[in-house]
């Protein structure tokens, strides 16, 4: 590990870290010259996946999306894929069978979220390519960092084994999914299959690929991810007959009630006013507070990702109360939240029109964190309401899931330090994203087990206008698309070797 921390920080960090290094990748000069001439092919797959949006909120491309998932799996040397049904958007569930001892999960998303392209400087479904002042050659799309990048740069590193002539140094269960950006509402659905419950309990542990690396070639590694619920309350005439079937004259405001307000004052009572500290009642009675590893291994992550880029990246001059970076830190992977996504009633278009709007609705969304889980926060909010007499707010839960942890002894954490560490990459940790994936899934019973992130790659934009994901770099530093997927190369043959050691 190259020296970015401070001497206090760095001692502390080998001292409770310190592992085996990972050994070199067999045959890799060959694997490696496999990928190269394998980039132009590589990119073009991923431009032509970008072009096919499955989005589960609007039911675009399904079962489309399955079925072109269920064939990059075929195509990437999976012996077997099937399309799963659910209540919802099908999944795909595929095997590979190397003959090896040790067996990796893998879970893939293959929805994107929606876009406008109004807001794109690209259209968001052509993978264009866009030179990025200071960092390199980039492809923007809808999908292109979330998480289509990461994903078709593995599928590219099991490509390129098979093709150098060697078998992968673990097998592989693969589940994707088509609904991961509505909070995978029908996963579990999936997971509870006979067949890819048993395949999946033989593994020692499933990972997402990511873009963990930073702009000057650090990576994080992340031991696991806050939870996630989406739902809407909805007041209108649909909920009480005290609100009009549609939208009427706004003189009837003197005698009818607005729904607008009404919901706008069912929100206020979801949190304190300081406007972002959750107040729904007994919110916090299972919240676990930070411990001190956690406490430091954030200042850690602090010190090699610096504040001024950071608020630089999200665009914001302060965190809330003018908190020192270190505690806004603190607050991001540890506090809970009540985010309202949008909010929609009546006439928002050019001018007024004096109406009295007949239904208004937000979207919102709570992260949980360790060890809150979706049933009790969806039990508290609906409780909370009820207390308050919001009988005529209608809340519906579109999707959820609770938070995942992973221990950071666990094989998938070890194998990434040790591959790190090998490559001299400055890395820190973090007890946990503060965004979501379903990893809970995995750790729960009755699979309860490891779940991780993993890639050594470049992008950003996720959910926002001119998405990417970084193709050739600028740094030599930074991975571009073919040094992203040798980093999948290499993480497989460390994965196998840190298991051979637990064995």
């Amino acid at each position: 590990m190259t020296g970015r921390l401070s001497g206090a920080m760095m001692a502390a960090f080998l001292a409770s870290s310190a592992i085996p290094a990972a050994a070199e990748t067999p045959d890799r000069e060959r694997i490696a010259g496999t990928v190269e001439a394998q980039h132009d092919a590589n990119v073009a797959a991923l431009r032509d996946w970008i072009a096919l949006p499955t989005i589960a909120a609007e039911r675009l491309n399904t079962p489309a999306g399955a079925e072109y998932m269920q064939q990059l799996a075929l195509d990437a040397g999976f012996q077997q894929a099937k399309i799963i049904p659910t209540d919802g958007v099908p999944a795909v569930f595929a095997t590979l069978d190397a003959g090896a001892d040790t067996t990796l999960g893998l879970y893939f998303m293959y929805d994107v979220k929606q876009f406008d392209p109004a807001e794109w400087n690209s259209p968001p479904l052509e993978g264009r390519l866009v030179e990025r002042e200071g960092e390199g050659l980039a492809m923007v799309g809808r999908g292109a960092v979330n998480q289509k990048g990461p994903e078709t740069a593995f599928l590219a590193a099991i490509k390129a084994i098979q093709a150098s002539g060697r078998k992968l140094p673990v097998n592989l269960v693969l589940v994707a999914e088509g609904e991961e950006e509505v909070a995978s509402t029908h996963f579990d659905q999936v997971v509870a299959v006979p067949e890819v419950r048993d395949a999946l309990a033989k593994s020692i542990g499933v990972f997402i690929p990511s873009a963990a690396q930073g702009e000057d070639g650090s990576a994080t590694i992340t031991l696991g991810a806050k939870g996630a619920v989406e739902f809407q309350l909805v007041v209108g005439g649909e909920t009480s007959d005290k609100y009009p079937q549609t939208d009427i004259h706004s003189s009837n405001h003197a005698r009818i009630e607005n729904p607008a307000w009404r919901l706008v004052k069912a929100l206020d009572t979801l949190v304190a006013d300081d406007g972002h500290t959750p107040a729904i009642d007994g919110w916090f009675e299972n919240v676990r507070p930070l411990t001190e590893r956690q406490k430091m291994l954030i200042a850690q992550n602090a010190e090699l990702n610096p504040e001024v880029q950071e608020k630089e990246r999200l665009g914001v001059g302060r965190w809330i109360d003018d908190e020192p970076y270190v505690t806004s830190l603190e607050r991001f992977y540890s506090q809970p939240t009540v985010n309202i996504q949008g909010l929609n009633a009546g006439y928002t278009g050019q001018g007024g029109k004096t109406v009295l709007p007949g239904r208004a609705e937000a979207k919102l969304e709570f992260r949980l964190v360790p060890a809150m889980t979706k049933d009790e926060a969806v039990s508290k909010l609906k409780a909370h309401l009820a207390k308050r007499g919001f009988d005529d707010v209608q809340v519906t839960v579109s999707g959820g899931y609770g938070p995942n942890e992973t221990e950071e002894d666990s094989t998938l954490i070890r194998a990434q330090k040790a591959l790190f560490e090998k490559d001299g990459v400055p890395y820190s940790i973090i007890p946990r994203n503060a965004g979501s994936w379903p990893g809970v899934i995995f750790n729960g019973p009755p699979l309860n087990l490891p779940a991780s992130q993993f890639g050594l790659s470049r992008g950003g934009g996720a959910h926002a206008p001119n998405e990417w994901f970084l193709i050739e770099s600028s740094d030599p530093a930074v991975n571009g698309f073919d040094e992203a997927v040798m980093a999948y190369v290499d993480y497989l043959y460390a994965v196998a070797e840190e298991a051979g050691r637990s064995d």
